[in-house]
């Protein structure tokens, strides 16, 4: 039962794959990626605003679409073309995916406080959750802002490595 369970949930994470790799397609063979371009140049504030327009946007999907959609359609898309303004690929992924668990913790929409509320006793109830995770969302908000005006805290090691 285990192994058909684990199959059955694998099989659905590769079809979300092989699905969100056809729509990039797709988004690019009808020039979706120009769309995406041009938008981001007429962003005021340059690379600045297209990466906070994106992870705004990645916030906000964090409230209703679990990591692997997001991850498997929306950085196909916008991916590329901040990396083509100059960002730091190692940077972005670990700004994304900071990104991604702070929204995850976000009330009200937060994947993992709902995951909280079914283990949690009922004496817990959703709005000492709520409360409870403000602190942690703090944090990672703080850490955010920390890596952005310090980049070189995630690249420091991946630079000290030889190519």
């Amino acid at each position: 039962e285990v192994v058909h369970s684990t199959a059955q949930v694998t099989s659905m994470v590769f079809l979300i794959l092989i699905g969100a790799a056809l729509f990039s397609l797709v988004f690019r063979a009808f020039g979706g990626e120009e769309l995406v371009i041009e938008l981001f140049e007429a962003l005021p504030g340059g690379v600045v605003g297209a990466t906070l327009v994106v992870m705004l946007v990645i916030f906000l999907l964090g409230f209703i679409l679990d990591f692997i959609e997001i991850t498997f359609v929306v950085v196909p898309i916008v991916g590329p073309v901040l990396l083509a303004m100059g960002l730091d690929p190692i940077w972005l992924g670990i700004m994304i995916a900071i990104n991604l668990q702070t929204s995850f913790l976000t009330p009200p929409f937060g994947f993992a406080l709902f995951y909280l509320r079914g283990v949690a006793p009922a004496s817990v109830t959703t709005g000492h959750i709520y409360r409870g995770v403000l602190p942690f969302v703090a944090i990672q908000v703080a850490g955010l802002a920390l890596l952005w005006f310090l980049p070189g805290i995630v690249t420091i090691v991946p630079d000290l490595i030889p190519n």
